[in-house]
């Protein structure tokens, strides 16, 4: 029997708290959990420094990607007698669906920030790498590491198996909404996924919605949005970002000094601060790697970096504000003068954080981000794009929320010896609104 039809002798499951159960029947999916590569997601947190917020969030990439390559497989087994659905694509949706997030850093987005990277390119990287990933996908047929690629870069032919995993209602939302409102502890995220399974439907193109499956479609889109204000973009969330930024840029610019020796050599980081990341060091950098450098950093002789490693590890973020730079370009250049005065790096302490989401949007040509919008099935066999039928979808259509915050901290601003600067700094902020506690 070829390899890509290998069947295990019985069916493999993971218990999962929101799947009830993940189910394993292929050698190919098997085998690719068990490579160091996707085991490395294990040490990667699904959601960063939200657990700084919601306790609960301590979740993987692993998790995830098991929970979007379950939904794939219950989207396939509904799929697979009917017209469009190629059944020879049915293990390229499998692996695409697996591996869609391989790439990731250390607490993910922040990480990806800081460095300038993109963890899409690194999923590539190691799916086309001297990986064990790569051999085992080519060990299925010559060329199908780079099928697999192609999926996660929105490039393969099939754009159907593409839909699956990247698109504005894909297994991927569909499964992080659900596991981060689960371990998050929060209801927003909630829907009836069973329902938009049953109503989903192959085209040649791309999955469409069913018209009588509508309703679901719309608390999905609500439940996103919900999600993205509530918990992705949380303030005190962004707080620890921030530190956690600023660590990384701290520690980038001693380094670029040539003359700080640092008490603990940052080895795992020298070619992220250079610039050539290869990829095997890449692979060695989790989140465990990089709490171990930051427990370390508190001692080292550099008062900034101490301090903000200090603040990190123990949870003492920045305080915040509303605060738009666009907007307040005055308060902002003479708060960044009173606290070069004050002796307090602004650099590091006085950061401006923006978030932005766009719930739901529909094709509009020529725009940087042509979005493939959500298509029902009417009865008469005809697609209507969904907010032309939803008014509730139609109400948020296109439409770009953003959130500006000022964070500092307050601690160091009660430190400050000059008292006429001090009162101006807080006679500025103060007068932007309530400063907002983290805890």
């Amino acid at each position: 029997m070829a390899y890509k039809d290998e069947q295990l002798h019985e069916e493999k499951v993971f218990k999962d708290p929101v799947h009830r159960y993940v189910h394993v029947k292929d050698r190919v999916i098997w085998d690719l959990i068990a490579a160091p590569e996707f085991q490395r997601l294990r040490r990667i947190k699904q959601l960063g420094t939200s657990n700084y917020t919601f306790h609960g969030a301590e979740h993987s990439r692993f998790n995830h990607s098991l929970g979007v390559y379950e939904i794939v497989r219950r989207i396939i087994y509904n799929f697979q007698d009917r017209p469009h659905w190629n059944k020879n694509e049915r293990l390229l949706a499998l692996c695409a669906a697996l591996l869609h997030d391989l790439g990731h850093g250390p607490f993910s987005h922040s990480f990806e920030k800081a460095f300038k990277l993109d963890h899409e390119q690194f999923t590539q990287a190691i799916i086309m790498g001297e990986t064990q990933v790569h051999k085992i996908l080519e060990r299925v047929e010559k060329g199908f590491a780079q099928k697999v690629a192609d999926v996660i870069a929105k490039t393969y032919e099939d754009k159907l198996v593409v839909s699956l995993i990247s698109s504005q209602i894909d297994a991927d939302r569909m499964d992080y909404l659900q596991r981060d409102a689960y371990f998050t502890g929060v209801s927003y995220g909630h829907f009836d996924m069973e329902r938009i399974l049953r109503v989903m439907r192959p085209t040649e193109d791309q999955v469409v919605i069913k018209s009588t499956g509508m309703h679901a479609v719309e608390d999905y889109i609500m439940s996103r949005y919900q999600m993205y204000w509530q918990v992705y973009f949380h303030p005190v969330t962004r707080s620890a970002e921030v530190i956690l930024s600023r660590i990384l840029d701290r520690a980038k610019y001693l380094y670029e000094t040539g003359d700080f020796a640092f008490k603990l050599e940052p080895t795992h980081f020298i070619s992220f601060f250079e610039g050539k990341v290869k990829l095997e060091e890449y692979l060695k950098l989790d989140e465990m790697v990089v709490h171990y450098y930051f427990h370390l950093w508190q001692e080292e002789d550099d008062a900034i970096l101490r301090d903000l490693c200090e603040r990190f590890m123990n949870r003492r973020l920045f305080k915040y504000i509303e605060f738009n730079p666009n907007s307040q370009m005055n308060e902002w250049m003479e708060l960044h003068a009173l606290f070069e005065q004050a002796g307090i790096d602004p650099k590091y302490y006085l950061v401006v954080d923006s978030s932005s989401d766009l719930p739901y949007d529909f094709y509009r040509p020529g725009e940087e981000e042509e979005r493939l919008p959500i298509h029902l099935l009417m009865p008469d066999k005809s697609l209507k794009e969904l907010s032309r039928h939803s008014d509730i979808v139609e109400a948020i259509s296109g439409k770009k929320r953003t959130d500006h915050k000022l964070y500092f901290p307050t601690d160091k601003l009660d430190e400050i010896v000059d008292e006429p600067v001090k009162e101006r700094i807080y006679e500025i902020l103060y007068g932007q609104g309530e400063i907002e506690d983290v805890d």
